[in-house]
């Protein structure tokens, strides 16, 4: 028996590749931890730095804790199974009125993971709706195999290289993602997905938190990492990533750079242009 969705809903996640709305907080366990993430944007000059939001598990307690809440991880082990590991998290903020938009794409392109049993918790800090900006999927396009894509780097796509899916792609069959604060989607790694830009009053705000079961590889050449969040792991096929002591502590704010330029290195593996790691616009995917 699924712990956390209904019998429905996996059946839903494995034909379509995506399930939602999941309710996970309330609306004031909600606001009060997008107030926590507008303090921390406050303290950086208004504006969450890319650097502090790649991974921001391996920085922040408190996010650590969130990726290891149950109300996320019952429903990724009804889809993955009770061994799991959080991959890499990251906030993703369009501000009222912002130009960046994602182009279609899948989430697998350049991860470099040795095979597609991979999901994504995006949770909703804020209102997501079709004119914040809201994710769009394609139904049933997890099941196609991993797509050729081109990079464009075009400047206000947010994908770290721009890139998008080389085929044609029906926007007509592609449904919208609406979230309530403390609701969560669960979309499968090979989906094919998009956002348009935010033509809301309302900053769209999400926490995307990926996670893979621990048979999965890396097969970049690069020592990977990622945290061990549920069950054990038997593989050892990832470095394993400890919870931060406190917020910023030295011992954290060293791995985390350790751990930003092996992610660097997986995420641009063949571009064209690379950025100095941790500069990546990987953190704005959507």
């Amino acid at each position: 028996m699924p712990r956390r969705l209904s019998a429905a809903q996996v059946d839903s996640y494995r034909r379509d590749g995506y399930v939602f709305p999941v309710p996970a907080f309330t609306g004031a366990e909600a606001s009060e931890m997008r107030r926590r993430l507008e303090a921390l944007a406050a303290g950086e000059g208004g504006r969450l730095s890319k650097r502090t939001n790649q991974k921001p598990h391996l920085l922040l307690p408190w996010l650590n804790d969130l990726i290891r809440h149950p109300a996320l991880l019952d429903a990724v082990e009804d889809v993955l199974g009770p061994d799991l590991l959080c991959w890499a998290s990251g906030f993703f903020w369009k501000p009222p009125h912002d130009k960046g938009f994602v182009s279609w794409h899948q989430d697998s392109t350049y991860w470099g993971l040795s095979k597609p049993d991979v999901t994504t918790v995006w949770l909703a800090f804020s209102p997501s709706t079709r004119a914040s900006g809201c994710m769009r999927v394609v139904p049933g396009t997890h099941l196609l195999d991993q797509v050729a894509h081109r990079d464009t780097f075009a400047a206000d796509n947010l994908l770290s290289r721009g890139q998008e899916i080389e085929v044609a792609v029906d926007e007509s069959k592609a449904v919208d993602v609406t979230l309530r604060p403390g609701e969560f989607s669960l979309h499968h790694v090979r989906i094919v997905h998009g956002s348009e830009p935010n033509r809301s009053d309302e900053p769209r705000i999400g926490f995307a938190i990926r996670y893979l079961p621990t048979d999965v590889r890396q097969l970049s050449g690069v020592r990977d990492s990622a945290t061990l969040v549920r069950g054990t792991d038997a593989f050892g096929n990832f470095d394993l990533e400890p919870r931060p002591a406190s917020d910023f502590h030295p011992d954290a704010v060293a791995l985390h750079a350790q751990m930003l330029e092996r992610q660097t290195a997986i995420l641009y593996a063949g571009a064209k242009v690379k950025p100095a790691y941790g500069q990546s616009k990987e953190i704005r995917v959507s």
